[in-house]
């Protein structure tokens, strides 16, 4: 019987923190840009923003996948 391997699933537990905390920074930095759209540094911003979140949603994919490979072990490669 396969155990879990106890450092990859806090890997995957702290990945997915960032996510949890990179899902509310990244709305509110692209609800700001919105907000002040005529300010000089809207376009900055709001790329900004776009890769936070681009950020939080590749954190969220990595995240629960490191807990899967904790769990059930790395999938073996087919050539």
């Amino acid at each position: 019987m396969r155990r879990t391997d106890k450092d990859l699933l806090v890997t995957g537990l702290k990945r997915l923190a960032i996510t949890v905390v990179l899902m509310f920074t990244a709305p509110l930095v692209l609800w700001q840009a919105f907000k002040n759209q005529e300010h000089f540094l809207f376009w900055p911003v709001c790329i900004l923003g776009l890769i936070l979140a681009t950020v939080a949603v590749f954190m969220g994919f990595k995240g629960i996948m490191t807990i899967m490979d904790s769990m059930f072990g790395k999938k073996p490669k087919s050539s």
